[in-house]
């Protein structure tokens, strides 16, 4: 098996990977706004499953796609991924969701509020448990699909990927189904609305370190895959030689 990327290009692929997360997640949002609401809320959901979906299979295997900090955290937590890394993961992430706010911005203004999240229908400790749960839901699916050899590895993408929409669809209309503090960060930035982003910053990552610990447990495994980039992926590219 060749080397992975040095930390320059995984670092550079998460900032890609992130920019077109929140271009096209956000985007959908912004889209529905000036276009009179052609996507829907399930074309939104699934805007973010796809490009999630995507970003994966095209990035998986450079930087193992987590396009999420509290994703990264979690994986730290897990011993999944190096702490000497964690930080420019995050830089990284911060960085290309902010661009893809920005560019948003400079094409519709502040349409749509550039996609930045709220609660509605329920008061700032249900955001936060909802927030936290989902994120917990999702780092489980991540770490069974993306670490555990057991698993159909060659579905990471696709299990990940609907699991965003899937959250997205069911409880985007409540907080928006964030579950990524650089999604949630950066409209808000670019956008100056950061009322309630302490709930997009505090819930997923609480959910992330829980949804990791909770696999620990059901996994009962004492050899952890050492690096957080799915099986298939690498399978699939040593075929490829």
């Amino acid at each position: 098996m060749s080397a992975r990327p040095d930390l320059t290009r995984r670092v550079a692929a998460e900032a890609l990977g992130t920019f077109c997360l929140v271009f096209a997640g956000t985007g959908a949002v912004v889209v529905n706004a000036v276009a009179g609401d052609p996507l829907g809320h399930g074309g939104v959901a699934a805007a973010f499953g796809l490009v999630v979906a995507i970003m994966i299979f095209s990035l998986g295997h450079l930087s193992g796609a987590h396009l999420n900090p509290a994703v990264t955290l979690a994986f730290s937590s897990a011993r999944h991924f190096p702490v000497s890394e964690v930080a420019p993961y995050l830089v990284a992430q911060l960085a290309g969701a902010i661009l893809a706010s920005l560019s948003l911005r400079g094409l519709f203004g502040l349409a749509g509020g550039l996609g930045a999240t709220h609660p509605a229908h329920v008061g700032d400790v249900g955001a936060l448990a909802l927030e936290a749960g989902l994120t917990a839901v999702l780092m489980i699916v991540i770490l069974a699909v993306a670490t555990d050899t057991r698993a159909v590895g060659s579905m990471a993408a696709i299990a990940i990927g609907g699991t965003i929409a899937l959250e997205a669809l069911v409880m985007g209309p409540i907080t928006g189904a964030s579950m990524n503090p650089a999604r949630s960060v950066a409209p808000a930035i670019v956008a100056g609305d950061a009322a309630d982003l302490w709930i997009y910053l505090a819930g997923p990552v609480l959910g992330a370190l829980a949804g990791a610990a909770i696999y620990a447990f059901l996994r009962d495994a004492r050899d952890a895959t050492p690096a957080a980039v799915p099986t298939a992926l690498i399978e699939n590219q040593e075929a490829a030689r």
